[in-house]
């Protein structure tokens, strides 16, 4: 019987040697060790023999069976090895080709028009201010004349948290926090995100907006049209016509939206304009005497105007962008075209 068993250990061993591939090892393991193996049903013949032989022939199947199981581990292993080393040096790198190299980046152009913007701004003295982007309902809609149940709130589409908090639907926040704490003479801009339940084409839950404000003794709509014509030169280079059309909003009286000749067909009328001749790009007007009052100021002596506009799409004009949605898709193709300044 130990003879039997040192032949069938010699004949494992040797076989488990010459695989060749880790499927192969394996197979040899359930042919010998497995379930149905044949060192497994050796010791369950075990019984069969006197029981003087018993002992000895059980001590040496367990010992092939560890060496067994040894022995395809390491042949496993060896295997395991050298087809990593073949895979590696099927992959290797010839160090001696010339590299890709790095391509210069660039700033986004939403990034580039804000610059442009605030720019041109301080230029005419005015300060940049920040403010929350939770905010109160206090400071994003009562004090500018937007109480409660107002229909110009459904025009917000707003982001609410408890505790009447919010996610600020414009900038025009700052003017309250400005005011409030700053006395006339007042010129501000407040740059910062916004948010709304709206996405499309043209509008992106969040986004980018720009909100002007002056508080003088003498600011009045002549100067807010000089300013705001003068940023237009500035931002789209070229003598573009500008139109105000009456509208409304709460916080100003009176109030206009700002259109101007379209960059594309310069008025002679294309898809982009709708074939008017215009493009809408911001609101403005003469703040509102209640959101002066609110904050404290005589509005019997100070009066004071505001505009507010979207930067992406300012920055969608100013460089003949259609789609909104590809400022926010870090298309590496799209972006590209921007690196070189502008």
């Amino acid at each position: 019987m130990l003879t039997e068993i040192e032949d069938l250990k010699a004949e494992a061993l040797a076989a488990l040697d010459a695989a060749a591939t880790r499927e192969e090892v394996e197979s040899l393991r359930v042919r010998f060790l497995g379930r149905q193996g044949v060192i497994t049903e050796q010791l369950r013949g075990l019984g069969s023999l006197p029981a003087a032989e018993r002992p000895a022939a059980g001590q040496a199947l367990n010992q092939v069976k560890n060496a067994l199981a040894e022995a395809a581990r390491a042949r496993r292993e060896t295997l395991s090895r050298a087809a990593v080393d073949a895979e590696l040096g099927g992959e290797r790198i010839d160090v001696t080709l010339p590299g890709r190299g790095q391509r210069a980046g660039g700033l986004h152009p939403v990034t580039r028009t804000l610059e442009r913007i605030e720019t041109f701004f301080r230029h005419l003295g005015f300060d940049i201010v920040e403010g929350p982007e939770i905010e109160d309902d206090f400071h994003n809609f009562e004090a500018l004349n937007i109480p409660a149940h107002h229909p110009a709130r459904a025009m917000h589409d707003t982001f609410y948290f408890d505790d009447g908090l919010l996610l600020r639907t414009h900038t025009s926040n700052m003017q309250i926090r400005v005011m409030a704490v700053q006395p006339p003479p007042l010129r501000v801009i407040a740059i910062g995100r916004v948010y709304r339940c709206d996405s499309d084409l043209t509008h992106t839950p969040m986004f980018q907006q720009i909100e002007g404000l002056v508080v003088d003794e003498r600011a009045n709509f002549a100067n807010l049209k000089g300013i705001l014509a003068a940023f237009c030169r500035h931002i789209f280079e070229a003598d573009l016509e500008l139109r105000f059309r009456p509208s409304y909003f709460p916080f100003t009286e009176p109030s206009a939206e700002v259109d101007i000749q379209c960059v594309i067909c310069r008025g002679a009328g294309c898809r982009v304009c709708g074939h008017t001749g215009w493009l809408e790009i911001l609101g403005s007007g003469m703040v509102h005497p209640n959101v002066l009052e609110n904050v404290g100021i005589d509005s019997e002596r100070y009066t004071g105007f505001a505009f507010g506009m979207g930067a992406e799409r300012i920055t969608m004009l100013r460089y003949g962008v259609d789609d909104l949605r590809l400022f926010m898709e870090n298309d590496l193709r799209f972006l590209r075209q921007f690196a070189g300044g502008g």
